[in-house]
């Protein structure tokens, strides 16, 4: 049974003791997938995430001529075992001019993006094009530096995006070009796109762009190459940070640690977190959190303060005094910032929906690139956030969101994926939230909804109901397809 077009997320109003376990990781899974199929030998990859985007890669590598198997991850029904049958190096031929290889790459952009360098390194023509919104993302980029390399790429429209033919069998220039210069400035998955397939291609990449020599995700694609099983061999993909960040934030909105009362005594974790590798930028997700965690408004819009049971008028003199204290701390030291360039990746965008209830406004800034993924980002936060009451400025590429006493909406997706994932987070401390198409969770966690209703230790118990109907939901109709 399909999920319903809308779902209402109830609140959770009993202490949570979870361990969840989150599929891998959707940015390793499909570096990893590349670098397989480059091997020399067969390479399995253990725990890899199972979902649209990642499908979509393994699809295409099959369409491409290369020998995957997938198999069941006995520790995770989000993962797979995932083999691939390297071919050192070279890639299966493609079409030809009038009849090219088809590559559909949905709104995948590690997809899009990784494919359209690894084609390269084949023969005959290869068409890589996706839904309208994958047709819409930048590849200029990427595709000027391909051409510098020597390779011929047309894009169909003329604007340098997709549907675009890409023509394999080395430089179409004449020339021997095995160096170029990619600009990172709207996407980092240009270069890891290159790196990825600069050994093999013998091609030297140049980074360009801001904070190009410390982007999180340039930096995990090169720490992937170096430990990369090339010859054939096991290699094992970590749980995704982006994905366990939803339930640490639902972990903390439930245990009142935004404003230290811990009143429902909840303990939710992450099982095997990563810790130790530092590949993911979100897993830094809990040091930035504690910039939220402070103070914190309760649903109702009242001050959850200690020594609340003192008394109404000592509850606003003490309100008074620390919004007194922090207009003074503001006003020197500036808003506390979060950068999507700096401090978070995709989970930024949970700690921006977590951002109204703070006691203090929050700027999140350099958000440039969440108007150019699944959907127009920033605009869609701002815009849902305010639905359900928030007040949310925008300017250039920030937001800054204020206090606000939030209430129940009708959220709109835009069949993004971590809309849906955020706001449903959010549901679990606010009244009334329904999700519509929350089914757009399958492009990275089709199984989410499920986790948020399976009961402890494995699950967080939350009801979620038909947004029509208010029956609630069982688990097989949880699953994303």
């Amino acid at each position: 049974m399909p999920l319903p077009e809308l779902i209402e997320i109830v609140p959770l109003d009993n202490p949570v003791h979870a361990s969840i376990t989150v599929p891998g990781s959707k940015s390793i899974t499909n570096r990893a997938l590349i670098l397989a199929a480059l091997a020399r030998g067969e390479v399995t990859l253990e725990g890899a995430l199972w979902s649209e985007d990642t499908q979509i890669m393994v699809d295409c590598l099959q369409d491409l001529g290369f020998m995957v198997n997938v198999a069941t991850d006995p520790a995770e029904s989000g993962n797979r075992n995932i083999m691939v049958y390297g071919k050192g190096g070279s890639v299966p031929r493609g079409g030809t001019e009038e009849r090219p290889l088809e590559l559909f790459v949905g709104n995948a952009g590690t997809a899009a993006r990784f494919l359209a360098a690894l084609v390269c390194m084949g023969q005959g023509v290869y068409r890589l094009h996706g839904v309208p919104r994958m047709h819409e993302r930048p590849q200029g980029a990427l595709f000027k530096a391909l051409r510098e390399l020597g390779y011929r790429v047309d894009a169909e429209a003329g604007n340098d995006k997709l549907p675009a033919r890409i023509y394999g069998g080395g430089p179409q220039t004449g020339t021997a070009a095995r160096s170029c210069t990619v600009s990172i400035e709207e996407s980092s998955q240009f270069a890891s796109a290159l790196l990825l397939c600069a050994g093999p291609g013998g091609w030297r990449v140049e980074v360009s762009g801001e904070n190009s020599e410390e982007s999180p995700y340039v930096s995990m694609t090169s720490k992937l190459i170096a430990v990369f099983p090339s010859e054939g061999g096991i290699f094992r993909v970590e749980p995704d940070a982006s994905s366990g960040t939803y339930f640490l934030a639902a972990g903390t909105l439930q245990a009142g640690n935004f404003s230290g009362s811990g009143s429902l005594q909840t303990s939710v974790t992450v099982a095997n977190w990563p810790q130790t590798s530092d590949w993911q930028m979100d897993s830094r997700f809990s040091i930035h959190m504690a910039r939220l965690m402070l103070h914190q408004t309760t649903a109702s819009g009242s001050e959850q303060i200690e020594g609340e049971h003192w008394g109404k008028d000592w509850q606003e003199r003490r309100q008074r005094e620390y919004g007194q204290y922090l207009e003074r701390f503001f006003a020197e030291h500036g808003l506390p910032r979060i950068s999507r360039k700096t401090d978070l990746g995709d989970s930024i965008m949970m700690a921006i929906v977590l951002a109204p209830l703070a006691k203090h406004p929050i700027e999140f800034i350099d958000l440039g690139r969440l108007r150019l993924q699944e959907c127009e980002r920033v605009a869609a936060l701002r815009e849902q956030l305010t639905r359900c009451g928030a007040m949310v400025s925008e300017h250039d590429d920030s937001l800054t969101v204020h206090p606000s006493r939030l209430h129940g909406a009708e959220i709109e997706t835009y069949d993004d994926h971590r809309m849906a994932m955020c706001f449903a987070i959010l549901g679990l401390k606010i009244a009334g939230i329904k999700i519509k198409n929350p089914a757009c969770v399958k492009k990275t966690f089709p199984n989410f909804f499920q986790k948020l209703a399976a009961p402890p230790p494995t699950g967080l118990g939350a009801a979620i109901l038909d947004g029509k109907s208010g029956l609630r939901l069982q688990s097989g109709a949880l699953f994303a397809q």
